[in-house]
């Protein structure tokens, strides 16, 4: 004895309208993982950057625009496209500290959308010091 077969005529095109669903879906989770990466990049180039700068302004008779030089040659040599725009800053520095802040815009993959990215290093100056031997 044989079955009747059952017509599936209600579900035709189903799988097709599962996909039309879900790949823009899956679309944006791939984007947003490479925006991520992209942001991640750009935050580890303006942080190497802003310790390039503070291991050039710790040095004995250096100067904040040594430091900021070293900034931003490290930031633009390394930096390329990931960091746009880059600034450098030594607000907060003193005569026995240098603080040197990099900021930048991350490459995104949507047009528009501005993504902001700002690290900052700072150390102890060297210097002598005159001290007695006990």
């Amino acid at each position: 004895m044989t079955r009747p077969r059952r017509s599936n005529s209600g579900e035709r095109g189903s799988t097709t309208l599962e996909m039309a669903v879900l790949f823009p879906a899956l679309l944006l989770i791939i984007m947003g993982t490479v925006q991520a990466g992209l942001w991640y990049h750009a935050r580890s180039v303006a942080l190497s950057a802003a310790q390039e700068g503070v291991r050039a302004g710790r040095a004995e008779g250096s100067s904040t625009e040594q430091a900021v030089a070293a900034a931003e040659n490290f930031a633009r040599a390394h930096g390329r496209d990931h960091l746009r725009h880059p600034t450098v800053s030594t607000a907060g520095s003193s005569a026995t500290e240098v603080r040197v802040t990099v900021s930048g815009e991350v490459l995104t993959l949507v047009p528009g959308l501005p993504i902001q990215v700002s690290q900052n290093a700072s150390g102890a100056t060297e210097r002598f010091t005159s001290g007695s031997s006990p």
